[in-house]
Parts: structure tokens; sequence; C-alpha cells
């Protein structure tokens, strides 16, 4: 799994948000958009797309889009 793919399927999460918004080092609760839909969204795009189980509170303890991307990764080790 690349960061760019993962910034990428995270930025597809938002739909009036311009994709180009997005980096890794983007704190993604900042972003207009945001809402606990959003997380959901988010939540539901990790699991099918990296068959890994983001929590609630995996997404309340991060800022940036790469500190989710770090929680994937170890769940995936």
């Amino acid at each position: 799994m690349e960061i760019n793919e993962f910034v990428q399927n995270f930025s597809a999460q938002f739909e009036e948000t311009d994709a180009s918004v997005f980096k890794a080092d983007t704190i993604f609760r900042e972003v207009d958009e945001w809402s606990s839909l959003t997380a959901l969204s988010i939540i539901a795009m990790v699991d099918e797309e990296y068959s890994a189980k983001l929590t609630g509170e995996d997404i309340r303890n991060s800022n940036s889009i790469e500190d989710i991307y770090q929680i994937v990764l170890s769940k995936l080790a």
C-alpha cells in the first residue's frame, strides 16, 4: 500500500472538496466538508479497500491523513 494511493482513496470520500486539497499531511478535520458521515465513509473505504478495521477512536486519535495511513498499516502487519 502506497501513501499516495491511500490519499487518493481518502479524498474520494469527499464529494465537494477538490482532490488537490488532500496531501499526506492534510489535517482532515480542517476540511470544510468533514463530518461524522465522512468519518463513517473513511471507515467503510478502509474496510473495503484494505480489509482493515478502522475505528472511530482511531480517527479521533488522528490529525492527518498520514496518521490514519499509519494506523491502517499497523493493522495490516
